[in-house]
């Protein structure tokens, strides 16, 4: 790759290295889903090994959360005045840090900690990658980009899930399925540093979009965007704040309120990340094509409402066999699994939408602060859900004995649902207003005006 002469227009990246940034941060953010997730198929072995109670397993799902809010603004500000590259590897040595902290000891202290240190760089690191895609793929395939990549970070949550299975002998302890989960999270330094050296290269070669001087720490200016961005950010508030906090409860939920055996639980909530691996590049595929952005996210939103009332008050219906090879298998309620393939199906869509709908509301050169403050007010929300959740199990006494003491829990993600529709339906109107963006209309036949 020769160097541009000086005044010519630099080349627009080829296929193969877009592509390749693809590869590797999708890699970077796979290892960091998976630490994330490590958490949820040792809650029950933390209760019964360490003593925990679910108000304890909530707060150490919210420090990871309660991390991110100190260092996201802060940290959108450095992507854009420090580079992707530099904030994507440091960012990826935190999480390696957090996730060996978090298998260190039995103390919950220390596993407080640790999810802690996980939060402040796993949030950024998102951040990073999300700024990456948008400015090597915006114009190109970019919501497919973004499926792509949230496929391959799903993965690294359905692998969490699935470890209940393929390495099920670590399962004798809550400590080794951790170390395991922090051996996974050098995947993700590795992967950065493939991706530091990439753009290196391409500094001076390449052009990766408008440039100029990147803004200061004005927090002022970071509030300062449009309607559509702040209803995204709404709708994107509630349904992380339902479906993340879900994830975390969700295999001991499973065991207590419905008797399915490890194995078997582990399977059915990775089909929620399953779903989103093999549908959301689709759902970015076909955005890119006939745009309707609003319209998707509105009817995501919609489909989402029911499904958790669903699980509580619906008859478990009769018990059917799921299998992924090499993985395992086990026998789950029909139920149970159609509303999770569902809500499989709507944590591929939303998301797939989503995020790369704010690249063209935003400038370019903003993006990192706009989507560093989309995920700020993202761990807000869900900063709070989970101790909630945790404290209304203990209220009503959930168990094995009472599973109707969950109720109570689903009820409120049900809530947050009900916002999320309303946000999207906002979303919809003003974007089919004069003051729209062009969510609906911007394809890849028929791009954004600049």
């Amino acid at each position: 790759m020769s160097q541009a002469l000086p005044g010519a227009p630099l080349p627009r990246p080829t296929p193969l290295q877009r592509w390749l940034v693809l590869l590797f941060v999708s890699l970077a953010m796979f290892g960091n889903y998976y630490v994330y997730d490590a958490l949820g198929p040792v809650v029950d072995l933390m209760r019964e090994q360490l003593g925990f109670s679910y108000r304890q397993i909530g707060l150490l799902s919210s420090a990871y959360n309660w991390a991110a809010l100190l260092v996201l603004l802060a940290g959108g500000v450095i992507i854009d005045r420090f580079g992707t590259k530099k904030a994507i590897t440091v960012f990826a040595v935190i999480c390696l840090i957090g996730a060996a902290l978090t298998a260190l000891t039995p103390h919950f202290e220390v596993i407080l900690a640790g999810r802690f240190v996980l939060g402040l760089g796993a949030e950024p690191l998102i951040v990073a990658a999300t700024t990456v895609l948008a400015k090597w793929f915006k114009g190109k395939e970019l919501s497919f980009a973004f499926g792509i990549n949230l496929s391959i970070s799903r993965l690294g949550s359905a692998s969490a899930d699935w470890s209940t299975g393929f390495a099920s002998p670590l399962y004798a302890n809550w400590q080794d399925p951790l170390w395991l989960a922090t051996a996974v999270a050098g995947i993700s330094v590795a992967a950065a540093m493939l991706y530091w050296m990439l753009e290196r290269r391409a500094e001076g070669r390449i052009d990766l979009g408008p440039g100029g001087e990147a803004e200061r720490l004005d927090f002022k200016r970071l509030f300062a965007f449009g309607k559509s961005f702040w209803f995204i950010v709404a709708l994107c508030v509630v349904f992380y704040s339902t479906v993340f906090p879900f994830r975390t409860f969700a295999i001991d939920y499973f065991q207590q309120a419905h008797g399915l055996q490890r194995e078997a639980a582990g399977l059915l909530s990775s089909l929620l990340p399953m779903a989103a691996i093999v549908a959301t590049p689709l759902f970015g595929l076909w955005v890119d094509r006939v745009g309707r952005r609003s319209v998707f996210m509105l009817v995501g939103a919609l489909v989402m409402l029911p499904l958790f009332l669903a699980v509580t008050y619906l008859p478990p219906g009769p018990a059917v066999g799921i299998a992924i090879p090499y993985i395992g298998a086990g026998e789950v309620p029909l139920t149970l699994l159609v509303v999770m393939l569902l809500l499989g199906g709507v944590f591929s869509l939303i998301p797939a939408v989503m995020w790369p709908s704010v690249a063209y509301i935003v400038d370019q050169r903003r993006l990192g602060s706009a989507y560093a403050m989309m995920t700020f007010c993202q761990q807000l929300g869900w900063a709070a859900v989970p101790p909630i959740v945790g404290l209304l199990n203990d209220l009503g006494g959930a168990g094995p004995e009472n599973p109707a003491g969950y109720a109570g829990g689903m009820w409120f993600y049900s809530a947050l649902c009900g916002l999320g529709l309303l946000f999207a339906f906002l979303l919809w109107r003003h974007e089919g207003g004069t003051r729209g963006h062009g969510l609906d209309t911007i394809t890849i036949r028929h791009p954004a005006a600049g």
